[in-house]
């Protein structure tokens, strides 16, 4: 299955808890949570770039199926993850301390996101491949 495209948040669950418990401020968390977010993702093959856009700012984290490889969170910490495709859709990346469950189904994208005891569940819908000059951003 290719990952390959653009996905919009459609809606989110847990958003305020999850993000607190990263350690980033209520004041941000008010700021963000009703911003626009798209994931573009990227692969070639067992290699994948994932950008997530909120707002104005951006994060991008690159993944080898399989390889240990460092991934930046929401709170600007750089950690060890692993990202493995567990059978046709779904991508699991494994931390320390979270656990990310990406399912793919149809144009639906489920991101389900666990931290400790806290569920943090985000569901966005493929949306079309911007041109060129928009796609430079991310």
């Amino acid at each position: 299955m290719d990952f390959s495209g653009q996905y919009e948040l459609q809606s989110q669950e847990n958003m305020k808890p999850f993000m607190s418990a990263l350690g980033i401020p209520d004041e941000v968390i008010e700021k963000i949570k009703d911003l626009k977010s798209v994931t573009k993702i990227v692969q070639n093959g067992k290699d994948f770039i994932v950008a997530v856009q909120t707002g104005s700012q951006v994060l991008v984290n690159n993944f080898t199926l399989g390889h240990e490889t460092h991934m930046e969170t929401p709170a600007g910490d750089r950690v060890k993850a692993i990202m493995n495709l567990e059978g046709e859709n779904k991508l699991v990346v494994n931390t320390k301390e979270i656990t990310s469950v990406a399912e793919f189904s149809g144009d639906l994208l489920t991101n389900t996101i666990t931290l400790g005891n806290i569920v943090y569940k985000r569901i966005c819908k493929k949306i079309e491949e911007p041109d060129e000059d928009q796609c430079s951003s991310l």
